[in-house]
């Protein structure tokens, strides 16, 4: 795989955390871009680009282990759609329960609501 030929770009000029991105071909011919992360907190940089590409609505599908990256290296392709149906399936099956929570007190406020209404309601004839 090629390396990105600028000084700047190494992993030894640079004393701020930060990464580049370089496009490349892969062997099917594919288009793919491979980000590398520099800086002394190489390994949090390049996890919060890996989070953030896995989202599910960045149509990205990020490969950590492809023969030819180093450690500092991520290969970004874009994602298939059953890819992205995948990771939007899990998506909502982990927000499930905050969303059967949230459901839960809006009814459980709209009840209170009401029920003060009611009572409001009654007294206005006491006054």
């Amino acid at each position: 795989m090629p390396r990105a030929t600028r000084a700047h770009t190494g992993p030894g000029g640079h004393e701020t955390d930060g990464f580049s991105v370089r496009q490349h071909t892969d062997t099917a011919g594919t288009l793919v871009a491979i980000a590398a992360a520099f800086g002394p907190d190489w390994f949090g940089t390049l996890t919060m680009i890996h989070h953030r590409l896995e989202q599910p609505y960045v149509k990205c599908h990020v490969t950590v282990d492809a023969p030819g990256l180093a450690d500092n290296e991520l290969l970004v392709r874009w994602a298939t759609s059953a890819e992205l149906q995948e990771r939007r399936a899990y998506a909502e099956q982990r927000q499930a329960p905050l969303k059967a929570l949230l459901r839960q007190q809006e009814a459980a406020q709209r009840a209170a609501q009401e029920r003060q209404d009611l009572e409001a309601a009654g007294q206005s004839g006491l006054f």
